[in-house]
C-alpha cells in the first residue's frame, strides 16, 4: 500500500496533522495508530468490516482513519450533530462492528447504540489509558477488502448511503489516489487547511489526499472566517477546499482585517458542495489574486467536472470540463435520449472507476443508473466547447401553471443585491397554479421585501418572482455551510396546512 507508509520512510519527522494545540509527526501518528488497530481490533474490527467515528474536527478523526487501515477496515465518518434516531438507523445500516466517538456527545451515541449494541471507544474519557495499555507492536497498513459507505443527504428523509464497490480493489483505488493528486497538483510540500466537518466526503476527501501525498493538514476544529485567514497565515497553509458558505463569510469580512494576515502561500483554493453565486466568485477571484480558485462539480456518487478561475472568468456560470476519464451527457428527463448543446436537460455522468451502490437499495441504484451512467437529478446544459452549466435540482424545480421555474436564477438575482448574504428559494404550494416561489433571505443591511420584490422584478419574468420574501437574520445550515433548503420548504409546507 502507498500513501502512509511511503510517507513514514521519506517524512517521519513531517507534521502530518496540526489540530489546535496539538500536533502529530507522521512517526508520531504511525506508533498512535497501531496502538489504536490494537485496541479496535480487540473489540470487535477487523478485515473486511468498518470503524465507526462520532467525531468533531480533531487529532483522533485521523487517528482513528489510520488505525482502521491498519486493521484492513474500511473508516465511516458520522456526522457527530445527528440526533439519536438519524444515528441509530446509520450503525445499523451500516453496519459498523466498531465506534470511536467524543465524550461530549455520549448521550445521543448510547441511546443511538442502543438497539446495536456496538463496542465503542471515548474519545476524551479513557481513550489515553486505552492506546498506552495495547500493544506497541507495529501494525502495516492495507487496504480494506469493503469500501466505506458515503452518507449524503437524501431528498426524502433518510441519508442515501452510496458505496464504490468499483473501487475497493488496491490498484484501482491507488490509481484513483494519484489521478487525484496529480489533478490537482498536490504534494508532500503543501499544508492543506480542513475548513469544513471531516465526515463529509469533500474535506475529508482531500485532507486525506494531502496525508497521501505526505503534506500536512492543519484542521479547523470549528468554522470561524477570520480564523481562517489566521491558520492560513500562522501555518503558512497552501492548499483548502471551501464551500460557497466559507467564501461568502470571509467575503463578510471588512478589508482591515483581511490586511492583518499574511496570505500569499494560499496557492490553489478549491470550493465545491453547493452553487456557487455569480457575484461572489467574482469577489473571491479578486480577493486572491494569488491563489488559483478552483471549482468542481460532483457528489459522493463521483466526481464530476472542475473549472478553473481563467476557465470560469471567460464563461461566468460554468462548472467546468469533465475530470480525466469522466463524460458527461445532458439526456431528456423522460426518454433519457442526448439533448443538443444549449439545451437544459438531465445530467448524466460516466464516472472514471466503476460503479456505485446505494447501500441496502437496489431499487434506487437502479433508478440512478442508465448502462454506463448515473444521475443524481441535477439539471443543466452544455455549451458548444463542452462546458457544464447547472440550472438547478431536479427536486427544487418549481412548476407554475405548468411552466417549469427554476429556484437557482432567482437566488443569483437575489445575491446581486447589496443588502443580500444568501438566499433560498423554493415552491409554496397555491391551489390554483400547483406552486409560487418563495423566497428566504438572509441579510447584511437593513432592506424591505417589498425592495427585493422590485429588485427581482426587474431582473426576471413575473412569474418567477417570488409571492413571499422572508427575512431573516441566519439561514439554517448543515454543519458544513450548506443551506438547508428542505427544512425551510418543510416549514412553509406545514404553514399552509400542506404536506410535501
Amino acid at each position: 500500500m502507498k500513501g502512509f507508509p511511503t510517507t513514514l520512510v521519506e517524512r517521519a519527522d513531517q507534521v502530518a496533522v496540526i489540530a489546535g494545540d496539538r500536533q502529530l509527526t507522521y512517526a508520531e501518528l504511525d506508533a498512535r495508530a497501531s496502538r489504536l488497530a490494537h485496541a479496535l481490533a480487540n473489540r470487535g474490527a477487523e478485515a473486511g468490516g468498518r470503524v465507526g467515528t462520532v467525531l468533531p474536527n480533531r487529532v483522533e478523526v485521523v487517528e482513528a482513519l489510520a488505525a482502521s487501515a491498519k486493521v484492513g477496515a474500511a473508516n465511516l465518518a458520522l456526522n457527530w450533530h445527528l440526533k439519536s434516531d438519524e444515528l441509530a438507523w446509520i450503525i445499523e445500516d451500516s453496519g459498523v462492528a466498531v465506534l470511536v466517538a467524543d465524550a461530549a456527545v455520549r448521550a445521543e451515541v448510547e441511546t443511538a447504540n442502543r438497539p446495536a449494541g456496538v463496542p465503542v471507544l471515548w474519545v476524551d474519557d479513557d481513550y489515553e489509558e486505552v492506546l498506552a495499555a495495547a500493544p506497541a507492536t507495529p501494525l502495516p497498513y492495507v487496504w480494506p477488502t469493503s469500501w466505506p459507505v458515503l452518507y449524503t443527504a437524501g431528498t426524502s428523509g433518510r441519508p442515501k448511503g452510496v458505496v464504490h464497490g468499483g473501487m475497493a480493489a488496491p490498484e484501482i483505488m491507488e490509481t484513483a489516489q494519484d489521478g487525484l493528486a496529480a489533478m490537482w497538483g498536490y504534494t508532500a510540500e503543501d499544508v492543506h487547511l480542513a475548513a469544513g466537518p471531516l465526515y463529509h466526503a469533500g474535506p475529508a476527501g482531500y485532507a486525506n489526499t494531502t496525508l497521501y501525498v505526505g503534506g500536512t493538514v492543519v484542521v479547523m476544529e470549528s468554522w470561524g472566517a477570520e480564523d481562517f485567514l489566521r491558520l492560513v497565515d500562522a501555518h503558512q497553509v497552501t492548499t483548502t477546499f471551501v464551500t460557497p458558505a466559507h467564501l461568502i463569510r470571509l467575503l463578510e469580512l471588512p478589508a482591515e482585517t483581511w490586511d492583518r494576515y499574511d496570505l500569499s502561500s494560499l496557492r490553489h483554493v478549491l470550493h465545491a458542495g453547493a452553487p456557487c453565486p455569480v457575484t461572489v466568485k467574482q469577489r473571491i477571484i479578486e480577493a486572491l489574486p494569488r491563489a488559483e480558485v478552483w471549482e468542481l462539480y460532483g457528489m459522493s456518487e463521483g466526481g464530476a467536472t472542475r473549472v478553473s478561475a481563467e476557465e470560469w472568468l471567460a464563461r461566468p456560470g460554468t462548472v467546468g470540463l469533465p475530470w480525466p476519464g469522466v463524460e458527461v451527457r445532458i439526456c431528456d428527463p423522460d426518454s433519457r435520449e442526448e439533448l443538443p448543446t444549449g439545451t437544459d436537460g438531465i445530467i448524466w455522468v460516466k464516472p472514471a472507476y466503476g460503479r456505485f451502490e446505494y447501500h441496502n437499495d437496489q431499487a434506487k441504484t437502479d433508478e440512478a443508473w442508465s448502462d454506463d451512467r448515473f444521475t443524481v437529478g441535477d439539471i443543466g446544459h452544455l455549451d458548444a466547447d463542452g462546458y457544464l452549466f447547472l440550472t438547478d435540482r431536479q427536486s427544487d424545480l418549481i412548476i407554475r401553471a405548468g411552466v417549469n421555474l427554476y429556484p437557482r436564477e432567482v437566488e443569483d438575482v437575489l445575491y446581486r443585491h447589496p443588502a443580500v448574504v444568501d438566499c433560498a428559494v423554493f415552491g409554496i404550494p397555491d391551489e390554483r397554479d400547483g406552486e409560487h416561489p418563495m423566497a428566504v433571505v438572509e441579510t447584511r443591511s437593513a432592506v424591505e421585501p417589498e425592495e427585493l420584490s422590485t429588485w427581482c422584478r426587474e431582473r426576471v419574468d413575473g412569474y418567477k418572482v417570488p409571492v413571499r420574501i422572508e427575512l431573516v437574520d441566519e439561514l439554517p445550515r448543515d454543519p458544513n455551510g450548506k443551506v438547508l433548503k428542505r427544512r425551510l420548504r418543510e416549514a412553509a409546507w406545514a404553514s399552509a396546512g400542506r404536506r410535501i
